[in-house]
């Protein structure tokens, strides 16, 4: 029977990878993982999820538990305290339960002679490849503190980034399904009380009447169970579209081609690469190294590809700025500055100062965005409610008029 197995190995170049694999033994993820020429350092079995039909309750790390960890781990270290003993303190005092366990198994793999790197890369679902990546440069500098730092101000801006998303997202959705609620409460509950009225009433009715009565018959009857399975199949068909790759693709082309959203998503885009990179390459990061883990992190597949066929280029002895420009995922301005940074010897700095730039940017935009969505969605509302209000009461007035 398939299994689902966790690795971790590494390649022919000294790069760390790591990821999941589904096989029927122990044995055949080592083989295959020799074929892709990765020396494997650890094979397990995927741990089952605890909980109801295999859903975890309570699982996982938030960014926030990340953060407030690496400032306490940075403090300790600066202040001269042993590895060990930081990471035994600090595993007793966190108070995620994943979090506290975590560092339990990193601190035995630290006293058992592994670098805190190395034992931080065995927990992608904690720790990012970005996160271990910078540690193992700090490590090598002997900037750790330093370095922990850096990762706590980072984690925190791609915090609050991603919060400024959220929230243009939530709020514009929040407002339409309160419309469509309303809507169909007065077109399912109220609506059949004056068309019953209307029907023994007899007569020819204004045609805006018809419209809203036919409407709501609809939705009354087995059209709005049917509307309701409908939106459920789509979401339901969505998600399993995004799990495949060419599924995302597809999915995050048409995201980054939207008209107001698409504009955000780019920005945001821009923001991510800058900062990860060059938080990267001021930690001392690899270049090559950098670009990988930061088109993992992309969280969108259009990026990722991009800045891998940029890593590409880079690795056959191409500027950073060059490939940027070819590739017409990022603005003009954006590879001009990194251009300019390369040329002055300031990548890391530029970088910084175009994720800066950006942040303003995203902030602008989500404002904007929700000056613009507030008077449409108003103006939805407002009008479907005043059209079907006109629609119910022009019969009466038709009534009065002949009663006088």
């Amino acid at each position: 029977m398939a299994t689902i197995f966790e690795w971790s190995g590494k390649t022919n170049k000294g790069l760390v990878e790591s990821g999941e694999m589904t096989a029927n033994s122990k044995d055949e993820v080592i083989v295959q993982l020799k074929n892709r020429k990765i020396i494997p350092t650890l094979v397990k079995e995927k741990e089952k999820k605890a909980g109801f039909g295999g859903m975890s309750f309570g699982g996982g790390v938030k960014d926030k538990d990340i953060v407030i960890f690496t400032r306490q781990f940075s403090t300790m270290i600066d202040a001269g305290l042993p590895l060990v003993q930081a990471l035994e303190i600090l595993s007793t005092q966190v108070e995620n339960k994943f979090l506290a366990k975590t560092l339990e198994t990193i601190k035995s793999d630290v006293e058992g002679g592994s670098t805190y790197a190395d034992a931080l890369k065995k927990h992608p679902k904690a720790f990012t490849d970005l996160y271990a990546n910078m540690v193992a440069a700090g490590e090598s500098g002997g900037i750790l503190d330093t370095i922990l730092n850096r990762l706590a101000a980072y984690i925190e801006k791609s915090m609050k980034l991603k919060k400024k998303v959220k929230g243009a997202m939530i709020y514009p959705l929040v407002v339409s399904s309160i419309a469509v609620i309303c809507i169909a409460v007065i077109m399912i509950f109220v609506v059949p009380t004056f068309a019953k009225m209307f029907t023994q009433m007899g007569g020819t009715l204004p045609l805006p009447t018809l419209f809203v009565m036919k409407l709501s018959a609809f939705l009354a009857g087995m059209g709005g169970l049917l509307t309701g399975l409908a939106i459920v199949a789509f979401i339901i068909a969505f998600k399993q579209i995004r799990k495949t790759e060419k599924g995302q693709v597809v999915t995050d082309k048409i995201f980054l081609r939207l008209p107001i959203f698409g504009i955000l998503l780019k920005k945001v885009a821009v923001a991510k690469f800058t900062r990860t990179l060059g938080t990267l390459i001021s930690s001392g990061v690899p270049i090559l190294d950098g670009l990988e883990i930061t088109a993992k992190t992309a969280g969108n597949k259009v990026i990722e590809y991009a800045v891998m066929d940029i890593r590409q280029a880079v690795s056959e002895g191409k500027t950073l700025a060059e490939p940027l420009m070819k590739a017409k995922v990022f603005p003009p301005m954006v590879t001009h500055m990194i251009s300019v940074g390369e040329a002055t010897g300031a990548l890391d700095s530029m970088m910084n100062k175009i994720a800066d730039f950006y942040d303003d940017e995203v902030d602008a935009a989500v404002n904007n965005l929700t000056a613009m969505m507030e008077p449409m969605l108003m103006v939805f509302l407002g009008g479907s409610v005043g059209f079907i209000v006109i629609a119910m009461y022009l019969p009466i007035f038709k009534l009065i008029t002949l009663i006088k």
